[in-house]
């Protein structure tokens, strides 16, 4: 039992478990061999926070045939329910750690930092957290309170307050599914969402740095690439297939030297019962499985030192700081911070450390909206990077989706053919390509038609699976090219562009390509294509990775450029965000500015032109032409107006007679001197 329990308390509790007849057991007791093991495992590793394992858990199934983990935790004090931050959320963490202060003194603290566990540990992705405070008064009653939380991949592992409940009856089978229903109908509000998406994501960063540095400090022999391949590796390894293929436990590894039995004889087994689950591709699942196996199963990582082998801990490193944020499905770009933070400390060149730096979420999601992307969108990026675009987008068109089709069963199988057939990437990297093929895994299983291709000389259009001998109907096509590529990466637009016959192209570029770096192929892609608008981005939008100026240019498709095409050009230099580069902040990007609204206000601009101005005005919009022959007035300015006012000649003559007066006093002056 957790420490200062007042007895009565955990005896009224489980006198409820007897009466309601639930199978309950007690903290020490088993229950099941993934929580059990999970729950020990994480009590052990974190040095006991909470007291000790949960005071009671249960595993209680639904109509539907769904099973939820219950774990409860009673304290006897009278004010040691729940404590909350500022935000209204369990407040369980400080400086990206377990506050243990509150997990050990707070009954529902401790019972959602055990079920965040289960939700690192095990494939459980909903668990109910309850807590449970009481004392007895003057007169020798027992007077009581209890918390019922709801801990899911659904609401990041926060928790969320399920409603007000005086006794455990809301978990009798006859009224299990009623109290299901009602943890089903809730939902977390777009700023609540925002703030945990926020809140975790800063938890990624830190927790990315501390595992890249470590690997990268205390585990010699292992390059970038091999890097690289063990993350991707331990998470595809860990995610597993409900009912069909169990995660890879800490445990499993034995670091034994039995041949087909090492630790990376098991890592790459697991990997492949996964992705014949996943139905990829045959030659796309043999290049996964045959680029990770030539890492896994070198003898260097798998010799056995002091009963372990360098593979099992760098598993061990990977899982324990970064499993419960892939766990809980955030819908960012996962594996591009992961890119970036490892790509931040290798050798590189400057210049070829520019042509790696991938897009920032935020960003990302700006050229999806200018794109004009949505549920019915076909997507593609002739330089996946991480996919971090393509996430970008299958996430608008997800969330358009949601939002417009009222069916469950039309809306599924939508979702379904948005992730199998509307996106498609191009990757010639190898190493980036995993990236690519685990990031699309990890935030929704877009993953079919990544491909490992070089766009400019192997592709053709068509789809990579599937269909593979029917063209790709890309109506929307996102990039950020490497920017050593001809004309800065504009090549990569002229193909694209050129394979399709409708749509919107949102592209982020060095700047360069628009002043004359691109000149002849920007004048061939006007022949056939139109260019909307030219926006100019911070000059620090990639900070610490690179410090090219940028442009995004968006274009129409399929529609010639004439010369008095109106194209919007907008100075977007302060985008109301203010980076640094420290690398102990907490947060080195923060909103100071209505950044949130610039970015709305500005994909309105593009799409409606000054009638939506608001934040900006007419000194950062312009409207203007191009000379379509040119391919190098691609980046203005609105002009200054020269042409002198009535105000202006009267300073003039103002300044000229202050001017003419001064002198005559000095001369007056020298003369009185003078005499």
């Amino acid at each position: 039992m957790a420490q200062s329990i007042e007895p009565n308390i955990a005896d009224l509790a489980n006198g409820w478990l007897k009466k309601y007849k639930l199978n309950y057991k007690l903290g020490q007791e088993k229950l099941n061999p993934e929580i059990d093991k999970a729950l020990e495992d994480y009590y052990s590793k974190n040095g006991g926070v909470g007291g000790n394992l949960p005071d009671a858990k249960l595993l209680l199934r639904d109509n539907v045939l769904s099973d939820y983990p219950i774990l409860i935790e009673y304290k006897g004090y009278k004010e040691r329910l729940v404590k909350l931050d500022s935000s209204g959320q369990v407040d369980n963490r400080i400086k990206n750690a377990p506050n243990l202060k509150n997990i050990n003194s707070y009954a529902v603290n401790g019972a959602v930092h055990y079920a965040n566990a289960l939700l690192h540990h095990t494939s459980y992705t909903d668990i109910i957290a309850i807590g449970m405070t009481g004392y007895k008064d003057e007169s020798g009653k027992i007077q009581y309170k209890i918390g019922v939380y709801f801990v899911s991949k659904s609401n990041f592992g926060a928790g969320q307050k399920v409603g007000e409940f005086s006794d455990f009856s809301f978990l009798k089978k006859e009224n299990f599914d009623a109290f299901i229903a009602k943890i089903k109908a809730l939902s977390l509000t777009p700023e609540e969402i925002k703030h945990l998406k926020a809140q975790r994501e800063k938890e990624i960063d830190i927790s990315l740095v501390k595992l890249n540095n470590d690997i990268y400090q205390n585990e010699k022999g292992l390059g970038e690439n091999d890097r690289v391949y063990l993350v991707a590796a331990a998470i595809i390894a860990t995610l597993g297939v409900p009912g069909k293929v169990a995660p890879l436990e800490k445990a499993d590894l034995k670091s034994s030297t039995e041949k087909g039995n090492t630790d990376g004889e098991i890592i790459v087994r697991k990997i492949k019962s996964f992705l014949d689950e996943k139905a990829l591709p045959k030659e796309k699942k043999d290049l996964i499985e045959r680029t990770l196996q030539n890492t896994l199963t070198t003898d260097n990582i798998n010799k056995v030192e002091n009963g372990e082998s360098q593979l099992k801990r760098v598993f061990v490193k990977i899982v324990d700081d970064l499993g419960i944020y892939y766990k809980i499905g955030l819908t960012t770009d996962f594996t591009g911070k992961l890119f970036n933070e490892m790509y931040g400390w290798l050798g590189f060149t400057q210049d070829k450390l520019n042509d790696v730096v991938l897009t920032p979420s935020y960003v990302s999601t700006l050229l999806v909206k200018l794109a004009r992307v949505n549920k019915d969108s076909y997507v593609w990026d002739f330089a996946t990077g991480s996919a971090g675009l393509l996430v970008a987008a299958m996430n608008e068109m997800l969330v358009d989706a949601q939002k417009t089709i009222t069916s469950p069963d039309e809306l599924r199988q939508k979702e379904a053919g948005i992730k199998a057939n509307q996106l498609l990437g191009l990757e010639l990297l190898s190493s980036v390509y995993m990236l690519a093929i685990l990031n699309m895994i990890l935030m929704g299983d877009g993953s079919s038609n990544i491909l490992n291709k070089d766009s400019l000389s192997d592709f053709d259009g068509n789809y990579g699976f599937g269909n593979t001998n029917g063209k790709f109907p890309a109506d929307a096509f996102v990039l950020n090219p490497p920017y050593s590529a001809n004309g800065n990466g504009m090549n990569f637009v002229e193909k694209a562009l050129n394979m399709m016959h409708k749509g919107y192209a949102a592209i982020i570029i060095q700047n360069s390509a628009g002043s004359g770096k691109a000149r002849d192929i920007n004048k061939r892609i006007l022949q056939k294509h139109t260019l909307i608008a030219s926006i100019k981005m911070p000059i620090d939008l990639f900070i610490g990775k690179s410090s090219v100026q940028t442009n995004v240019y968006v274009l129409k498709v399929g529609e010639q450029h004439h010369a008095d095409e109106t194209v919007k050009f907008i100075d977007f230099s302060e985008d109301g965000y203010t980076r640094t580069n420290r690398k102990k902040a907490s947060n080195n990007l923060k909103d100071t500015n209505q950044a949130r609204q610039r970015y709305e206000e500005l994909v309105s601009l593009v799409r409606f032109g000054k009638s939506k101005l608001n934040i900006f005005t007419e000194k950062e919009y312009y409207e203007g032409r191009i000379d379509p022959n040119s391919g190098a007035d691609w980046n203005q300015t609105a002009p200054i107006d020269t042409k002198p006012t009535l105000a202006d000649f009267k300073k003039t003559v103002g300044d000229y007679l202050a001017w003419e007066v001064s002198n005559l006093l000095k001369r007056q002056q020298e003369d009185s001197l003078g005499k």
